[in-house]
């Protein structure tokens, strides 16, 4: 789930704003995105692939709010190497690189769907 946002570092481009396909984020314009709606993230890690910046950060825990601090972020070494790591960060010629594969997502994207729908249903539950 998605854990922090350095407001440090980003340009404000609102690019994770886009790419949530939940709608977790709400755009600001005046600074960094606002983390509106946890609890619809379905950890997909889109925003934080899609952040040039390296700004944010998602937690690999699906089901728990996030208890790592944003200076352990920092100190582990993981802000912005999802990205890094696949290739995100690279320049590619035009049919490369990771867009041309987007649609392998889909499956990933639906599951992480439903996993949301179930963490909102035992929320609302849990409040009942």
């Amino acid at each position: 789930m998605i854990a922090h946002i350095f407001e440090e570092r980003c340009d404000g481009c609102n690019s994770c704003v886009a790419a949530c396909p939940t709608h977790v984020l709400d755009a600001r314009t005046d600074g960094a995105p606002v983390i509106a709606r946890i609890d619809q993230c379905q950890t997909c890690y889109m925003c934080e692939l899609y952040c040039e910046s390296d700004a944010i950060y998602v937690d690999p825990d699906q089901l728990a709010r996030p208890t790592i601090t944003p200076q352990g972020i920092l100190d582990g070494g993981q802000l912005g190497r999802l990205r890094h790591d696949y290739g995100w960060d690279q320049d590619a010629a035009p049919g490369e690189g990771h867009l041309s594969d987007f649609w392998r997502l889909g499956p990933l994207l639906r599951e992480g769907a439903e996993i949301a729908t179930r963490r909102y249903a035992a929320f609302k539950a849990d409040r009942g």
